[in-house]
């Protein structure tokens, strides 16, 4: 499996999140502290301005809002790139509209007109709050209903995209797309008068919380069983880590996000790199990544062609339809 031109830019911005899902593969949470600070930002930004094949910044986290450099790098992204030849995606999980600071949250995004994918996993009260936490559910449902108001979703002039996720809450793969997503715009509409413009459907990655919350109920072996069995091989050609450079908060650089978690490097050959890989955290943080950084790299395209560093967790984005993750 070999790198291609790099078109997306996935930026984990950091973990702290005002949620704790049991799904999550970040182990994401209130209790997080690590952040992307604004040197990184910087570093990022540069490399940016000089790359014109990058067409999508993917942010993501934690909760992406909550790092103080967020808004930072949006408006700095489209005082670069413009509003014509870049998607600024924000993986937004809905109840941080909320949080103290974010009245205006969702006024930001449409005016820099950031692309939503946000996680709903469940048109039922009681599945969402089962995986997300209690009280999510109606959180979600009023999150959606203003992100409505401001145009999202509303397939107007305004030209707001916001996207659904749905992932199992269990050792199963997700029913069909299409289905899936009739049954969401159906149900959504209805009770709620809520509109989206597409459903993303994940298969879990088994590792980290989500492998625990298996391992607990001894269902991890089978759960690989049947991502083994479901294996798909026309997905492998649109992976996206074959086109994407993902970057954690403290800016290591990896073939994606979730090789970050498991703290797999790449394997790419850097000449300059002579194990004195240079990254910037904050005083009181510990960095648990090796390898190469944003501060190593002169070109987000001089690993094309490269291998991918790969495991058994990566069945789980090539079974059954595969999972692209948006981008």
């Amino acid at each position: 499996l070999d790198r291609i031109e790099t078109k997306v830019l996935q930026v984990n911005i950091g973990l702290y999140c005002n949620q704790s899902c049991n799904h999550c593969h970040v182990e994401s949470s209130p209790q997080r502290k690590e952040m992307m600070n604004r040197l990184t930002v910087d570093r990022l930004l540069n490399l940016l301005e000089n790359n014109q094949t990058v067409n999508t910044i993917d942010i993501t986290g934690g909760a992406p809002e909550l790092n103080k450099e967020f808004r930072y790098l949006v408006e700095n992204i489209r005082k670069l790139k413009g509003f014509d030849n870049m998607t600024i995606i924000d993986r937004c999980n809905l109840t941080v509209l909320y949080e103290d600071g974010q009245q205006d949250l969702k006024e930001f995004l449409a005016e820099n007109k950031c692309k939503l994918i946000c996680s709903l996993p469940c048109y039922s009260k009681k599945n969402v709050n089962r995986q997300r936490g209690k009280g999510v559910f109606d959180k979600s449902i009023q999150a959606l209903i203003d992100l409505n108001s401001v145009g999202f979703g509303m397939n107007d002039d305004r030209d707001l995209e916001i996207d659904l996720v749905y992932n199992p809450i269990g050792a199963f793969l997700p029913p069909p797309r299409d289905e899936l997503e009739i049954d969401y715009k159906r149900e959504l509409n209805e009770l709620f008068g809520i509109k989206f413009n597409y459903l993303h459907v994940f298969n879990n990655q088994p590792i980290k919380r989500f492998a625990d919350f298996l391992y607990r109920r001894g269902e991890l072996g089978d759960y690989m069983t049947l991502l083994v069995n479901n294996f798909n091989p026309h997905s492998v050609q649109d992976l996206m880590c074959r086109n994407t450079i993902n970057v954690s908060w403290s800016g290591h650089v990896f073939d994606c996000d979730f090789n970050q978690m498991l703290e797999m490097p790449p394997l790419w050959n850097l000449n300059n790199n002579n194990n004195n890989t240079k990254y910037s955290v904050d005083d009181e943080l510990i960095c648990p990544h090796s390898g190469p950084s944003v501060f190593d790299i002169d070109d987000l395209n001089q690993f094309n062609g490269e291998r991918i560093s790969t495991d058994v967790h990566c069945y789980a984005c090539v079974a059954g339809a595969g999972s692209k993750c948006g981008t």
